[in-house]
């Protein structure tokens, strides 16, 4: 029998081990509420918030301007536009979220990589903790790998990635394949690294819905973790603590698949550094350690490599990016996969709703009702998916709940269906059964669903 109850129920279990599955609701077909756009098609990720005015509209595509458009090394007539680097891994923001999208690891053929990864990165720490409590960066490398850079100074190396392949079975007896991929940093261009290095893959997602995100109030990010912990079974979700440059103070993680950063405006910034070597108020230094003389030696495009004002703009754009509708709400193939999804249990982590709370820098993203099936939560999630270095309060086995709107368009966005934090999943199905850990017993669920229901499963991941 069906048990019904309000949506705030969501994610309780009976005594007996049977998940609640709540009503549906009209709103769910409209998961960024007001600010929901109605695209299916190639653009879907790249439209501005619908209840923009005017104003913010421009400020938005300013914004998309400088997120999109190739920065260029210093000295250069194009002043607004140049410094890029020293090392860099991608010329603008859009390179690695190409049409605001998510990245995919490099392509293969016969077996062979046949390009250096843009759009997937490698952080890279050593044991031990920075005065704020996060990773403390590889002394010759820093805290990221980059393996392009200006003239005149080398690209500190090379990612190589090999897979292995995991066989397993359905209870019903149909086979599946996994891929499970390694990492190996060659021709280092500045010596060996440091014997306890530890590497961390990130794939870049897309980017809809981040400001949304933002303006989910703390408050009910920490009730998730209180009904996680009083349910009394593996699921025990931990918000992450961390340092935010724009705050100045630590604050709880909201972005990066560890949630190792807390608001739009740092990780904007951050990855202008890190990914593109542009410098900005609150990260005004070139990424270039002492053993990278080349890189200290090289031209800067200014104090400030972005203007104060740009950089605002950027961040707003960021923040504004529109979550596109889900589709096929009244196909019942959609509908009994969202009963699937609920009795796995997976909205015990993958909170469907919200309401945000008000959100002074866009008022318009504040008191909405919102479906991102996130609890932006860490979860341990088994040795599988394990990258076994820590990030302020995340522990090697840990990860952030990622928000699904949007899940079902990369295809079309993007074409192709990679997904998980290194985009090791070719599709839906692969992504849920690397789930373990705290998310074992739901993987063991869907194993034992008959192909009607994983198939149904799939199809109403595919309509948010």
């Amino acid at each position: 029998m069906k048990l019904l109850l309000p949506l705030i129920l969501t994610g309780t279990v009976l005594a007996t081990g049977v998940a609640l599955v709540p009503p549906y609701s009209p709103d769910e077909a409209l998961p960024g509420g007001k600010t929901t756009t109605i695209d299916a098609g190639q653009n879907a990720f790249s439209l501005p918030a619908a209840n923009l005015n005017d104003q913010q509209r421009t400020t938005f595509v300013i914004g998309n301007s400088f997120f999109k458009k190739n920065w260029v090394e210093a000295p250069a007539s194009t002043t607004a536009r140049d410094g890029l680097g020293p090392h860099f891994i991608a010329r603008s923001c859009g390179a690695c979220h190409a049409l605001d999208g998510r990245g995919a690891p490099p392509s293969f053929e016969n077996g062979l990589q046949t390009e250096q990864p843009l759009a997937l990165l490698i952080r890279l720490s050593i044991p031990g903790t920075d005065a704020h409590g996060g990773p403390v960066g590889e002394p010759i490398y820093g805290g990221q790998f980059n393996n392009d850079a200006i003239p005149d100074v080398k690209p500190e190396g090379q990612v190589q990635i090999r897979y292995q392949e995991i066989s397993g079975q359905f209870a019903d007896g149909e086979r599946y394949s996994l891929i499970k991929p390694s990492y190996q940093l060659t021709e280092l261009a500045y010596g060996a690294m440091h014997p306890q290095t530890m590497l961390s893959p990130r794939i870049a997602p897309q980017m809809i819905g981040l400001g949304l995100l933002e303006a989910i109030k703390e408050s009910d990010i920490l009730a998730n973790a209180q009904r996680q912990a009083a349910m009394g079974g593996d699921i025990k979700g931990r918000p992450n603590r961390v340092w935010d440059a724009y705050a100045g103070k630590m604050v709880i993680g909201r972005y990066g698949w560890k949630a190792n950063t807390g608001s739009v405006a740092h990780q904007s910034a951050g990855a202008f550094l890190g990914d593109i070597g542009i410098t900005s108020r609150r990260f005004p230094h070139e990424e270039c350690t002492k053993a990278q003389t080349d890189c200290r030696k090289a031209p800067s495009g200014g104090k400030l490599e972005i203007a104060d004002h740009l950089m605002e703009s950027v961040i707003f754009y960021s923040r504004t990016l529109a979550v596109p509708a889900a589709r096929h709400q009244d196909d019942p193939k959609v509908r009994r996969g969202r009963e699937v999804f609920h009795q796995a249990q997976c909205a015990s982590c993958h909170v469907p709703s919200y309401t945000t709370g008000s959100f002074k820098a866009v008022p318009q993203l504040g008191q909405q009702t919102i479906y991102p099936y996130t609890d932006l939560l860490l979860h341990d999630m088994g040795e599988g998916l394990a990258d076994g270095r820590p990030d302020f309060a995340a522990g090697g086995r840990d990860w952030k709940t990622p928000p699904l709107w949007g899940l079902g368009l990369v295809p079309t966005v993007n074409k192709h269906s990679r997904y998980l934090h290194d985009g090791r999943a070719r599709n839906l199905m692969e992504a849920v059964l690397w789930h373990g850990g705290e998310a074992e017993g739901s993987k063991q669920h869907v194993l034992k669903l008959s192909r009607a229901d994983r198939e149904n499963l799939t199809h109403f991941l595919q309509s948010l």
